[in-house]
Protein backbone atom coordinates (compact mmCIF):
# COMPACT_ATOMS: atom_id res chain seq x y z
CA UNK A 1 0.00 0.00 0.00
CA UNK A 2 1.46 3.22 -1.06
CA UNK A 3 -1.64 6.03 -1.04
CA UNK A 4 -2.01 9.74 -1.47
CA UNK A 5 -4.09 11.06 0.69
CA UNK A 6 -5.49 14.98 -0.74
CA UNK A 7 -8.08 17.40 -0.30
CA UNK A 8 -8.94 20.84 1.39
CA UNK A 9 -8.18 20.88 5.49
CA UNK A 10 -11.53 18.94 7.32
CA UNK A 11 -12.75 16.61 4.48
CA UNK A 12 -11.42 13.94 6.72
CA UNK A 13 -8.13 12.94 5.05
CA UNK A 14 -6.79 11.84 8.72
CA UNK A 15 -9.69 9.94 9.81
CA UNK A 16 -9.47 7.71 6.70
CA UNK A 17 -5.38 7.23 7.38
CA UNK A 18 -6.18 5.55 10.40
CA UNK A 19 -8.58 3.20 8.96
CA UNK A 20 -6.50 2.48 6.35
CA UNK A 21 -3.18 1.71 8.45
CA UNK A 22 -5.95 -0.39 10.86
CA UNK A 23 -6.64 -2.63 8.04
CA UNK A 24 -3.35 -2.90 6.45
CA UNK A 25 -0.23 -1.69 8.57
CA UNK A 26 2.02 1.07 7.27
CA UNK A 27 3.67 4.18 8.06
CA UNK A 28 1.78 6.89 8.23
CA UNK A 29 2.76 11.09 7.20
CA UNK A 30 0.91 13.96 7.60
CA UNK A 31 2.56 16.60 5.47
CA UNK A 32 1.85 19.39 8.11
CA UNK A 33 4.81 17.77 9.97
CA UNK A 34 7.00 18.80 7.01
CA UNK A 35 5.40 21.74 5.65
CA UNK A 36 5.57 24.37 8.83
CA UNK A 37 8.79 25.04 11.50
CA UNK A 38 8.42 26.64 14.65
CA UNK A 39 6.10 29.54 14.59
CA UNK A 40 3.81 28.66 11.69
CA UNK A 41 6.18 29.22 8.67
CA UNK A 42 6.50 27.25 5.89
CA UNK A 43 9.89 25.09 5.85
CA UNK A 44 11.74 25.96 2.54
CA UNK A 45 9.98 23.50 -0.40
CA UNK A 46 13.33 21.69 -1.20
CA UNK A 47 13.00 20.43 2.46
CA UNK A 48 9.66 19.23 2.76
CA UNK A 49 10.15 17.42 -0.55
CA UNK A 50 13.44 16.04 0.62
CA UNK A 51 11.76 14.96 4.03
CA UNK A 52 8.68 13.41 1.83
CA UNK A 53 10.64 11.19 -0.42
CA UNK A 54 13.00 10.12 2.25
CA UNK A 55 10.04 8.91 4.40
CA UNK A 56 8.77 7.32 1.14
CA UNK A 57 11.68 5.54 0.05
CA UNK A 58 12.06 3.99 3.78
CA UNK A 59 8.62 2.74 3.89
CA UNK A 60 7.43 -0.44 2.16
CA UNK A 61 3.90 0.05 2.76
CA UNK A 62 2.41 3.63 3.25
CA UNK A 63 0.23 6.86 3.53
CA UNK A 64 0.79 10.31 3.27
CA UNK A 65 -2.17 12.66 3.77
CA UNK A 66 -1.77 16.58 3.34
CA UNK A 67 -3.20 19.39 1.27
CA UNK A 68 0.25 20.65 -0.03
CA UNK A 69 -0.10 19.90 -3.92
CA UNK A 70 3.59 21.23 -4.28
CA UNK A 71 4.95 18.29 -1.80
CA UNK A 72 2.50 16.12 -2.83
CA UNK A 73 2.84 16.18 -6.93
CA UNK A 74 6.44 14.28 -6.27
CA UNK A 75 5.08 11.87 -4.12
CA UNK A 76 2.62 10.61 -6.39
CA UNK A 77 5.62 9.06 -8.64
CA UNK A 78 6.23 6.84 -5.66
CA UNK A 79 2.42 6.29 -4.84
CA UNK A 80 0.15 3.33 -6.26
CA UNK A 81 -3.27 5.12 -5.07
CA UNK A 82 -4.53 8.60 -5.02
CA UNK A 83 -7.74 9.12 -3.08
CA UNK A 84 -8.97 12.62 -3.47
CA UNK A 85 -11.53 13.92 -0.47
CA UNK A 86 -13.76 16.21 -1.68
CA UNK A 87 -16.77 16.33 0.23
CA UNK A 88 -17.65 20.22 0.19
CA UNK A 89 -16.33 23.35 2.25
CA UNK A 90 -19.73 23.12 4.25
CA UNK A 91 -18.70 19.35 5.08
CA UNK A 92 -14.76 20.44 6.13
CA UNK A 93 -15.92 23.16 7.87
CA UNK A 94 -18.18 21.38 10.07
CA UNK A 95 -15.23 18.46 10.90
CA UNK A 96 -12.92 21.25 11.61
CA UNK A 97 -15.50 22.55 14.45
CA UNK A 98 -15.95 18.57 15.49
CA UNK A 99 -12.69 18.05 15.62
CA UNK A 100 -10.93 17.26 18.78
CA UNK A 101 -7.69 18.47 20.08
CA UNK A 102 -4.39 17.58 17.93
CA UNK A 103 -1.61 17.61 20.48
CA UNK A 104 0.51 17.05 17.30
CA UNK A 105 -0.36 20.74 15.74
CA UNK A 106 -0.99 22.75 18.93
CA UNK A 107 0.17 22.70 22.59
CA UNK A 108 -3.45 23.07 24.19
CA UNK A 109 -7.26 22.78 22.84
CA UNK A 110 -6.90 26.13 23.88
CA UNK A 111 -4.77 27.23 21.06
CA UNK A 112 -6.08 25.02 18.47
CA UNK A 113 -9.61 26.92 19.79
CA UNK A 114 -8.66 29.87 18.86
CA UNK A 115 -7.19 28.82 15.49
CA UNK A 116 -10.30 28.06 14.41
CA UNK A 117 -11.91 30.93 13.12
CA UNK A 118 -8.60 31.25 10.80
CA UNK A 119 -9.03 27.76 9.42
CA UNK A 120 -12.67 28.21 8.55
CA UNK A 121 -11.80 30.68 6.71
CA UNK A 122 -8.94 29.27 5.00
CA UNK A 123 -11.17 26.19 4.11
CA UNK A 124 -13.84 28.58 2.80
CA UNK A 125 -11.07 29.66 0.22
CA UNK A 126 -10.86 26.55 -1.11
CA UNK A 127 -12.95 26.26 -4.24
CA UNK A 128 -11.40 29.92 -5.30
CA UNK A 129 -7.87 29.43 -4.15
CA UNK A 130 -5.24 29.05 -7.07
CA UNK A 131 -2.11 28.02 -4.67
CA UNK A 132 -0.59 24.44 -3.89
CA UNK A 133 -3.94 24.70 -1.19
CA UNK A 134 -6.89 25.18 -3.40
CA UNK A 135 -9.54 22.91 -5.48
CA UNK A 136 -7.91 23.88 -8.48
CA UNK A 137 -4.29 22.23 -7.79
CA UNK A 138 -5.90 19.39 -6.42
CA UNK A 139 -8.09 18.39 -9.43
CA UNK A 140 -5.08 19.04 -11.64
CA UNK A 141 -2.94 16.44 -10.19
CA UNK A 142 -6.11 14.33 -9.26
CA UNK A 143 -6.45 14.25 -13.45
CA UNK A 144 -3.06 13.74 -13.94
CA UNK A 145 -2.45 10.50 -11.96
CA UNK A 146 -2.08 8.27 -14.12
CA UNK A 147 -2.23 5.37 -11.48
CA UNK A 148 -5.27 3.85 -9.53
CA UNK A 149 -7.01 7.17 -8.05
CA UNK A 150 -10.82 7.65 -6.72
CA UNK A 151 -12.65 10.59 -5.88
CA UNK A 152 -14.69 10.70 -2.24
CA UNK A 153 -17.93 13.79 -2.40
CA UNK A 154 -19.40 11.93 0.75
CA UNK A 155 -17.55 10.76 3.83
CA UNK A 156 -19.79 7.71 4.27
CA UNK A 157 -18.07 6.60 0.84
CA UNK A 158 -14.75 6.91 2.61
CA UNK A 159 -13.48 3.17 2.35
CA UNK A 160 -10.65 1.66 3.92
Amino acid sequence: MKVVLLGNAGPGKSTLSRKLIAKQPAARLSLDALAFAEGAKRRPLADSIDDAIRFVESNTHWVVEGCYSDIVEPVLAHADRLVFLNPGVATCVAHCKARPWEPEKFKSSAEQDANLANLITWVCDYESRTDEYGLQRHRALFDGFPGHKVEFTNPADYKA
